[in-house]
């Protein structure tokens, strides 16, 4: 039976940069940034709904010191080449803002009670003297003809900084195979407020496209959802295969009290539809630094689709 899903009311509370992963027995599991900033939790639920009163069981904390001691942002759980992995960014106490991203590792069969191995920051194809060397983070894994790809973003310049998205081919789970490609940088005036952003990418596959959504702009009222996309068969470390949408394709709509919604995934539901999972705020004016404020909460959009077979999100109850 289809379900539709009530935007107006938020799906889990004070949890962004939500992330659902259905397993191949068919249960999901859900994970996101804790507003802590200090570990990583699992759910785990036989429907998507039901996440939302699943227990959290965390599965790895920070460290006292050192790398991954700060910030531990933006967790996604994946199931490849037969085992569990968790690839998440964090900080170092000694500089909060040295983001990296990192990888842990998981051989058993139950994420929620196995062991979890620390696998280190994500490394670079031999020769690749840049990436993961500045503010980096939000990586995520897809697949496509066979190889496994690797997209995050990275700041460079100077100042404020630029972040961008790149993508890469991967060697392995935990390491690239090629050198990095930069797929999209903050070009509109959308992308712009605040800071100028391009994060939280996520692929999406069907009938033979791939659109690949993101996140702009600073993580007030102005952060919203762009899009890029590309034929499955095109070479996809070719950046001028990639058409990027002039416009955001979800953003704030003040008459639902929906506040910069962002930082996104995809995830099929019981019913075989599309849904896309993503953060909002339902309060427009903020009182302090907006990155600290725990009022990002996880929502859900069916997704429905036009003439052309592409992707449309929107806000309907």
């Amino acid at each position: 039976m289809r379900k539709e899903y009530d935007i107006r009311q938020p799906w889990i509370m004070q949890r962004a940069d939500p992330y659902v992963y259905r397993h191949t027995d068919g249960t999901y599991f859900f994970t996101a940034s804790i507003p802590e900033y200090d570990c990583i939790a699992l759910r785990h639920a036989e429907h998507l709904l039901d996440l939302a009163d699943a227990p959290e069981t965390i599965v790895w904390r920070k460290h006292e010191s050192g790398i991954m001691s700060e910030h531990v942002w933006a967790p996604e759980l994946h199931y490849l080449d037969g085992k569990w992995y968790i690839y998440f960014a964090a900080g170092d106490k000694d500089d909060v803002w040295e983001i990296r991203p990192y990888v842990l590792e998981c051989t058993d069969e139950d994420p929620l009670t196995g062991t979890w191995r620390e696998c280190g920051k994500i490394q670079a194809a031999e020769g690749d003297e840049f990436s993961f060397q500045a503010f980096s983070l939000d990586a995520t894994v897809f697949e496509n003809k066979d190889k496994r790809y690797l997209v995050w973003a990275e700041k460079v310049s100077v100042g404020k900084q630029i972040s961008n998205l790149y993508i890469a081919e991967m060697e392995s789970p935990v390491r690239l195979k090629t050198m990095q490609v930069l797929l999209t940088s903050p070009d509109y005036d959308w992308e712009r407020y605040g800071f100028w952003v391009n994060e939280g990418p996520f692929a999406l596959k069907r009938d033979g496209k791939i659109y690949l959504t993101y996140s702009a702009s600073d993580t007030g009222v102005h952060y919203c959802v762009g899009m890029l996309s590309i034929d499955e068969n095109a070479d996809l470390l070719d950046p001028r295969q990639w058409k990027k949408e002039r416009y955001p394709v979800l953003k704030t709509d003040e008459s639902l009290e929906i506040y910069g919604p962002g930082h996104n995934c995809f995830v099929e539901d019981e019913a075989g539809d599309t849904v896309m999972v993503f953060h909002a705020r339902k309060t427009k004016e903020l009182e302090g630094n907006p990155l600290y404020v725990p009022n990002r909460h996880a929502m859900l959009l069916r997704v429905r689709w036009d003439a052309d077979g592409r992707p449309v999100f929107e806000y309907r109850f």
